[in-house]
């Protein structure tokens, strides 16, 4: 991976996709090492998720041999901007957590793949074809179903009180903040290190995050300690793969692979904290592996078609 640290994107989207899966199923662990550590304010969260991360960039720079250089940039402003939106996305997220029941949390931040090929085809440019739109709306359709016997939010006869509703409006904003974060990272992939934007990112996550220490943080058991200390280490890790799959192929491409999350969720609830899958997680779970395994597919066969038109087409 670190041959490929100084180059634009490769366009190798099976890799990509690849790394997304990779990188997301480091996020679950992350994500699971939180829930195990019980409720604890969110700034503290961020603080350890952020600053603990950096340790295995470290690392990871050290055998490569680039610890040199490993804040050079010619882009801090960019960095800068990345990290304030990231941070962003993560404050929301907990917020949304705290006002909204799980389920509804969940499927509300699943409107970031989605986001992610809207603003990827108005901002960046990107051409996103049909079958990106289908297997995206797809995916999103399969969520609704695992969390639909679960969902609250519209079943009380339309009504909402305000604690929700702030609640189903942070979601959305951390998805929206999420899937501005995705389309920074790809922009920055064409100049910068892999390592380097995620050591940027969480050195301002970390900074950013401090600032919430006089609103309270709470005293941690050694349990708890270790738990968002692994986290933090998995999370450092998970943003490295995330970020070198943005770098293999379009952001529209690689989002819809967000979705592979809600599958480990299921096979970690299982396996971790006992919860049993419903016929509405099965069902809809398997929507979501058909979507993936449909852009899969897809991008295989235009990857030969582009491999056969460069044969064809005549040296000029």
């Amino acid at each position: 991976m670190s041959s490929q640290l100084q180059g634009v994107a490769t366009g190798n989207p099976l890799r990509g996709i690849a790394l997304k899966v990779i990188s997301v199923a480091v996020f679950v662990a992350m994500s699971s090492c939180i829930k195990a550590a019980g409720e604890l304010p969110a700034g503290q969260i961020v603080f350890f998720r952020s600053f603990f991360a950096i340790f295995p960039i470290l690392v990871m720079l050290a055998c490569w041999r680039e610890l040199s250089t490993a804040f050079h940039t010619t882009r801090p402003m960019s960095h800068v901007m990345r990290g304030l939106i990231g941070v962003g996305s993560m404050w929301f997220t907990f917020f949304a957590l705290t006002r909204l029941p799980l389920p509804e949390a969940i499927t509300l931040n699943y409107a970031q793949p989605l986001l992610v090929v809207l603003f990827s085809a108005l901002f960046l440019g990107e051409t996103v074809r049909a079958y990106r739109w289908i297997a995206v709306t797809v995916g999103l359709v399969g969520v609704v179903i695992v969390s639909w016997p679960k969902l609250t939010l519209f079943s009380s006869g339309g009504s909402m009180g305000d604690k929700e509703a702030i609640g189903a409006v942070a979601a959305l904003l951390a998805a929206s903040c999420s899937a501005v974060a995705m389309l920074l990272v790809r922009n920055l992939v064409h100049t910068e290190k892999s390592a380097t934007i995620v050591l940027w990112f969480s050195i301002s996550a970390t900074v950013i995050s401090l600032v919430t220490i006089p609103f309270g943080w709470a005293p941690l058991t050694a349990e708890q300690a270790a738990l968002l200390v692994a986290a933090g280490i998995c999370g450092g890790i998970a943003q490295i793969f995330m970020t070198e799959a943005y770098r293999h192929a379009e952001a529209s491409t690689v989002a819809p692979f967000e979705y592979s999350s809600m599958i480990l969720g299921i096979l970690v609830g299982y396996f971790v904290f006992g919860d049993l899958p419903t016929v509405y997680t099965l069902v809809g779970g398997a929507i979501v592996i058909s979507a993936g395994i449909f852009i899969i597919l897809r991008e295989r066969a235009l990857g030969l078609e582009r491999g056969k038109a460069r044969k064809i087409t005549p040296p000029q």
